[in-house]
C-alpha cells in the first residue's frame, strides 16, 4: 500500500505520529464548528514551526483553549491570555493567542449571521486560493497564504491533502469533500 509521499519518507515515532492525523484528520470534511476553530487555531499556531510540533501539543492546545468551545473562548479575559502566555504546553505567542480569542469572537458573528461557520464556508466556496486568502485576511487575525491554504485543504475545501494513490485519498472522495461536489444554491 502506497501512502503520501511525504509520509513514506517519516520513519519510527515521527511516522507514527503523522500518520494518525494523515490517515484519520487531514483533508477529511469537519461539520463541527468548534472542530473547524480548532483546525483554525492549529493552522495559525503553526505559522514558522513544524507541523510535528503542533501535532505533539494538540492535546495540550484542546485543554487550554476549552476544548475549542468557541463560545468560551470568544469570553476569555485578560486572565486568560495571561494563562495561556504561562502555559508551556501550547505555543506562547501573544499575537497566535490573540488571534485565537479574536477570531472565536468573529465566528460567533458568523454563526449568527449564517447559522454556523461551516455554513459561513459553504457559502462562499468556491473561490479561487487567492479569493479565500483576501476573504480570510478580511475576515480573520493572524492569517496569512499559507495558514489559509492549508486550513482550508485540512478541512476538506481544497484538494491535495493526498497524493491520488494514497488510500486516504479515496476514502476521502466517498466523503464528498467541499471540492468534489457542486454548489447548489
Amino acid at each position: 500500500m502506497s501512502y503520501c509521499n511525504v509520509l513514506e519518507n517519516l520513519t519510527g515515532d515521527k511516522k507514527a505520529l503523522h500518520k494518525t492525523y494523515h490517515d484519520q484528520h487531514y483533508g477529511f470534511p469537519i461539520n463541527d464548528d468548534n472542530e473547524l476553530f480548532c483546525r483554525l487555531v492549529l493552522e495559525i499556531n503553526q505559522a514558522g514551526l513544524s507541523w510535528e510540533t503542533i501535532l505533539k501539543k494538540q492535546l495540550n492546545f484542546r485543554k487550554a483553549y476549552s476544548d475549542f468551545n468557541i463560545k468560551k473562548v470568544a469570553a476569555y479575559k485578560e486572565a486568560d491570555r495571561k494563562r495561556l502566555m504561562s502555559d508551556a504546553g501550547i505555543i506562547r505567542n501573544r499575537l497566535k493567542i490573540n488571534a485565537a480569542i479574536e477570531n472565536a469572537k468573529t465566528i460567533l458573528q458568523l454563526q449568527k449571521e449564517f447559522g454556523s461557520f461551516e455554513k459561513w464556508l459553504n457559502e462562499q466556496h468556491p473561490k479561487t486560493i487567492d479569493e479565500w486568502v483576501k476573504l480570510f485576511k478580511k475576515t480573520f487575525y493572524f492569517t496569512g497564504g499559507e495558514i489559509v491554504k492549508e486550513f482550508l485543504i485540512s478541512i476538506g475545501f481544497l484538494q491535495s491533502a493526498h497524493d491520488k494513490h494514497c488510500p486516504i485519498y479515496h476514502k476521502i472522495i466517498k466523503t464528498k469533500p467541499m471540492w468534489a461536489r457542486t454548489k447548489n444554491k
